[in-house]
Order: C-alpha cells, then sequence, then structure tokens
C-alpha cells in the first residue's frame, strides 16, 4: 500500500542496471517490497540476513571437498540470484560488506583465483534502519558509491494504514503475486533504453554542471559528488524518460531523480554538521536536500 515512488525508483534502478538502498525505520515494508518485486518479475530472488559474525564467504560461496569424488567443488553463496536482498547491510563488519564490492561493479565474485560470473539481470537491494546504531557498522564511502540511489522509504499515511489493516484481515499472500515479466523481457528493456533514449549535448552539459558545483562547495561539503554519480544521474534518467513514454530525457527527468542520486555520495563538511547539528538521519537528509536544491538552482537548465 502506497510507496509509489519507491516502487517506481527500483524500476529505474532496475532498468538502468543500478542497486537501491532502501533507509528506513522497522516495519515499513522494505523486505517486502523487495519480495513482491522479485516474484512480479519472476526473477531469482535470495535473502542474506547480515549479522556481526558473518563471513565474505557466506556472502559468495567457498569450495568444499567432496570426499567421494576426492576434490574441492564450488558451492554458490546467495550472491548468485537475480535480486539480492542484503537486509540490515550496516549489521556486517566491513570486510564482510566488501564481498559485494566486485558482485554490484564487475558482476562477477572472486574466490580462491577463481571468477565466477552472475546471472543477468543483477541488481542488490540493502536495506538499513538510519536510527539504530548499536551493533551496526557505517558502510564505507566506496560501498555507498556503488548504490544507485539511496531511498528513504517513509512510513504509511492514515488511509492507507487503515487499507493494511483491511488487507491483513482478509489474509493477503504474497505468493499470490502476478508475474507481469521475466529476465527476458527486463534485458530486452535495458537494451531499448539505452539505443532508443537520446540525451542532447545540452542536457549532458546541465548533468556535469549540477554535479560539479557540488565540489566547489566547501563550506558545506567535505566532498562532493563522484564522476560515477553522473553516470548513475544519466542512465537513471534515460529510463525514467523510457518510463515516461519519452525517446529523449528533458531538464525535469534529472531535476527528479538528482537527489535520490546524490543523497549517499555528498559527505557534509564536519564543522558544518556540527554546526547544524547534524545526528539524525532526519537532519542529514534535510541538510542535503537543502545543498541540492542550491546545486541545482545555481545551475540554469537548457531550454
Amino acid at each position: 500500500m502506497g510507496k509509489s515512488d519507491v516502487l517506481r525508483l527500483i524500476l529505474v534502478a532496475l532498468l538502468s542496471d543500478g542497486h537501491v538502498l532502501l533507509e528506513g525505520v522497522p516495519g515499513v515494508a522494505k523486505t517486502l517490497i523487495a519480495r513482491a518485486f522479485s516474484r512480479s518479475l519472476g526473477l531469482n530472488f535470495r535473502r542474506i540476513q547480515f549479522t556481526p559474525d558473518m563471513l565474505p564467504s557466506d556472502i559468495t560461496g567457498t569450495f568444499i571437498f567432496n570426499p567421494k569424488t576426492t576434490e574441492f567443488e564450488f558451492r554458490k553463496g546467495p550472491v548468485f540470484a537475480n535480486i539480492v536482498l542484503a537486509d540490515e547491510i550496516n549489521r556486517a563488519t566491513p570486510k564482510t560488506q566488501s564481498a559485494l564490492l566486485e558482485a554490484m561493479q564487475e558482476k562477477q565474485v572472486t574466490i580462491e583465483g577463481n571468477t565466477k560470473i552472475l546471472e543477468e539481470p543483477f541488481i542488490v537491494l540493502a536495506t538499513q534502519n538510519p536510527l539504530e546504531l548499536e551493533g551496526t557498522y557505517p558502510l564505507p564511502e566506496a560501498q555507498l558509491d556503488r548504490f544507485m540511489f539511496r531511498l528513504l522509504v517513509p512510513t504509511s499515511s492514515h488511509s492507507e494504514e487503515i487499507d493494511i489493516l483491511s488487507r491483513t484481515m482478509e489474509g493477503v499472500d504474497l505468493y499470490k503475486v502476478e508475474r507481469v515479466a521475466d529476465a527476458a523481457d527486463v534485458l530486452e528493456a535495458r537494451t531499448s533504453v539505452r539505443t532508443t533514449v537520446q540525451v542532447s549535448p545540452e542536457v549532458l552539459d546541465y548533468i556535469v554542471s549540477i554535479i560539479e558545483s557540488t565540489r566547489g562547495d566547501k563550506k558545506r561539503l567535505l566532498l562532493g559528488a563522484s564522476p560515477r554519480t553522473s553516470v548513475h544521474l544519466l542512465n537513471a534518467s534515460r529510463s525514467l524518460a523510457a518510463l515516461k513514454g519519452r525517446h529523449y530525457v528533458i531538464p525535469d527527468d534529472v531535476r527528479e531523480l538528482v537527489f535520490h542520486v546524490m543523497n549517499h555520495r555528498l559527505i557534509l563538511n564536519p564543522e558544518f554538521a556540527l554546526r547544524t547539528r547534524v545526528a539524525v538521519a532526519d537532519f542529514q537528509y534535510e541538510q542535503i536536500g537543502g545543498i541540492v536544491s542550491d546545486a541545482l538552482a545555481s545551475v540554469q537548465p537548457p531550454r
């Protein structure tokens, strides 16, 4: 119920070959979104519950000795799926979190010198609780930069929560989610976006100018947006234009996506964060939102 904006942005990421970090308090349906989304596409889905004692091999898999054949056989880990839900990803140690880096960027994993290619399409949906700090490990900047979007999953409105209760009494079954596509359809759609949606030089200049404006904000930012931000913003804008039925990107597509692409990549200057008392997730979103709004206002969109 609700969450239509979140679902549309996950679809944009899927079409753009990107990954999504879902952030929200417990009980706002982050896991349900991932499971229902995978079922609607008929894709292979695996869930990884991250814990502090998890090892990288618990994600990627490892070689197991088979006494019958007297050989080591590779046993695949849960990362070998189309949609991987990394649940509470910030509960694992940085070493374990880094096991996803190669998979998310290169679509492969390397175990004991052996490279294994992941099946396409491949998308990581990770979740984290922004308020719980005990027993958690902040995601490294390199890990955050691999995600196309960080999406704040809001709590339901009053009317939506009434509908949730009504459907709960009716006994909603997740396994009855109707499949509307399959892996081949997703790959075909990705190809269509890449080959048919055009971007003018003026819009390309607009994207780069917005990204560059964050790098000059030294008073508020310790680190501005990376070049990968430009690539993700471009790819996401093309996918959004396709979903809107257009074969070209307009500045409004870029403006609609820029906060979701940037909010986890901009690192606040410690002095600015301390002065504005950025300690709670909502505060940080508010401050980053203001910086992104200023970046958009400083660049004249093409006509």
